[in-house]
């Protein structure tokens, strides 16, 4: 993306290019032609959570779920699918784990179901609409790897995701498995709520949002801002729609 988020075993559970460098220990920062972008064609950025995540439990940290950094690069496909969710033609996505990873693709899926399903998520522009399927054709995949698979894939997009970040390129959004895990410091009180911000965030790059800025100090931080890089006096925010309908956002950024 250019300055584009449940799990049993942790709980519940980016066209133009822009890049996400890391910023610090589990930040990511964009750079034109690097890791993330606002087109359906490649993209990539990391995503934050949102608050009051539907679900329960706590997420484990890195001493409970393995964070490999590199994996086979062969995926498992979440089994099953969901109802369409939206108006119009929904959009037909297939979620997919990395071999090796020691997380269950039904709860990954069951997030990612949750995230595209909620009235706070992209079908409140009144025409995008989502269903999830486990074979046929597909629009996009979303796809949790390990950092080395994320790098090699969003590499051939032309994307530099540094073995840190997410992105969104060809029409599959990969989700680098430390950022699944880790979130930011921003969202560490709210990882479950950061892997929405993921998801939102990448598949607006598919849509075809770029990037944006705070709009204000206390203001929520819109979904296709770069939150990793700091939230620049915004409240933390995974949605792109709020409550009443309205698009999260600010002014444009490169």
């Amino acid at each position: 993306m250019g300055g584009l988020a449940a799990l049993a075993v942790l709980a519940a559970v980016g066209g133009a290019v822009v890049a996400w460098l890391p910023s610090g220990a589990g930040g990511t920062s964009a750079a034109p032609g690097a890791v993330e972008s606002p087109a359906p064609q490649r993209t990539a950025e990391p995503s934050e959570p949102e608050p009051g995540a539907e679900e329960s439990g706590t997420p484990p940290g890195p001493s409970s779920t393995p964070l490999p950094r590199s994996g086979p690069g062969t995926f498992i496909v979440a089994p099953g699918g969901s109802r369409p969710v939206g108006k119009g033609t929904p959009l037909r996505y297939r979620v997919e784990v990395e071999k090796g990873i020691t997380i269950s693709p039904e709860d990954v899926a069951a997030q990612v179901e949750r995230t595209l399903a909620d009235p706070r998520g992209w079908t409140a522009d009144g025409h995008s609409a989502f269903q999830r399927v486990s074979g046929g054709p597909t629009d996009f995949r979303v796809r949790l790897a390990t950092p080395a698979t994320v790098d090699r894939i969003c590499a051939e997009g032309g994307l530099d995701t540094g073995g840190e970040v997410n992105c969104s390129v060809n029409h599959d959004v990969m989700v680098n498995l430390r950022r699944w895990v880790l979130a930011t410091e921003f969202y560490r009180e709210d990882v479950v709520g950061y892997r929405s911000l993921i998801v939102n965030h990448e598949v607006g790059h598919f849509l075809g949002h770029g990037h944006v800025t705070c709009p204000g100090a206390g203001r929520p931080a819109p979904a296709m801002m770069q939150q990793i890089k700091g939230l620049l006096g915004c409240v933390p925010n995974v949605w792109p729609y709020d409550s009443d309908g309205r698009l999260v956002t600010g002014p444009s950024v490169p």
